[in-house]
């Protein structure tokens, strides 16, 4: 799988994967944290203010083909 981090795309196994992921999603309490497509994703870091901010970026990003992960955390 290639993984994009920001301006660097690096080759890695799906467990390896998983657990960039997880540490990824620790660091956006609320927003985008990465997207996906097949055998492709890209590490995010998109914080969002509102949770219609936060669905509207879901949307941009759907639309364009890809799964969303995102954490929907404390909306302040």
């Amino acid at each position: 799988m290639k993984v994009k981090i920001m301006n660097r795309v690096y080759q890695m196994g799906p467990a390896e994967y998983q657990k960039l992921l997880k540490i990824a999603s620790g660091q956006v309490p609320f927003g985008i944290y990465a997207i996906e497509k097949k055998g492709y994703a890209e590490l995010r870091c998109d914080r969002c203010r509102s949770i219609s901010q936060l669905k509207e970026l879901v949307r941009r990003f759907k639309a364009g083909g890809f799964r969303v992960l995102a954490n929907k955390g404390d909306s302040r």
